[in-house]
């Protein structure tokens, strides 16, 4: 297997819901969308998986791409708290984070990750985890920006094939038709993350805010199918 391979595996399990980290159970803020009617079809699927992409995707993708690029871990950390107001989508973060590290070191041991999760026992925010992780399987900081950007909408694209019975291949020509624009936010994401190698305050701060409110109102449903 050659280098590029081997790479390009990694990066498909670290994007892959089915990766021991939790993702499957988070639908990025479809369930809300979903029973809000707001997403009730493919049309509006991709509305609003193109509308996370360039908010929250956009973040995620920058701090895992500064992350991956050698950025202090703990500095990003605190950097994804203040570029995330909801309380509850902290929680989720750190969560996924807790979960991403406990699966990351057992495929990757690293260093990094070991300070990493000593420093922050509670999880440290998935983004950054993902960076690191990434390093750690030999990926650099595109294919980091990528693997984020990624799973921040193929969470709501799967989650609306169960919540909606939505066809399968619908969602996954979504996924595809968002190529070009995943490919430009992963390219942003590592511009700034070059930038914040100097100056945290170069990282994106999209915001989502309804993405944050409907947040903050699924935690309190007292049944849901996805924690988040």
């Amino acid at each position: 297997m050659t280098t590029t391979t081997a790479t390009r595996a990694a990066l498909l399990v670290l994007a892959d819901g089915r990766f021991p980290a939790g993702g499957h159970a988070h639908s990025g803020g479809a369930e809300a969308a979903i029973a809000a009617g707001r997403v009730s079809d493919p049309a509006s699927l991709e509305a609003f998986c193109r509308g996370r992409l360039g908010t929250a995707g956009l973040v995620a993708a920058a701090l895992a791409a500064a992350a991956a690029a050698g950025a202090n871990p703990l500095l990003l950390d605190e950097a994804a708290d203040a570029r995330t107001p909801s309380p509850a989508l902290r929680m989720t973060a750190r969560k996924l984070g807790r979960q991403m590290m406990r699966a990351a070191r057992a495929c990757w041991p690293s260093p990094a990750l070991d300070a990493l999760a000593a420093a922050r026992p509670r999880g440290a925010h998935q983004p950054v985890v993902l960076g690191l992780a990434a390093a750690a399987a030999g990926l650099g900081p595109l294919d980091a920006a990528h693997a984020a950007a990624y799973e921040a909408v193929s969470g709501p694209a799967t989650a609306a094939v169960r919540l909606l019975s939505l066809d399968p291949f619908d969602a996954t020509a979504v996924l595809a038709r968002l190529a070009p624009e995943l490919d430009r936010v992963a390219e942003l994401a590592v511009a700034a993350a070059e930038s914040a190698l100097d100056d945290l305050d170069a990282l994106p701060a999209a915001s989502a805010p309804l993405l944050e409110i409907a947040a903050e109102a699924h935690a309190a449903w007292p049944v849901r199918l996805f924690a988040s």
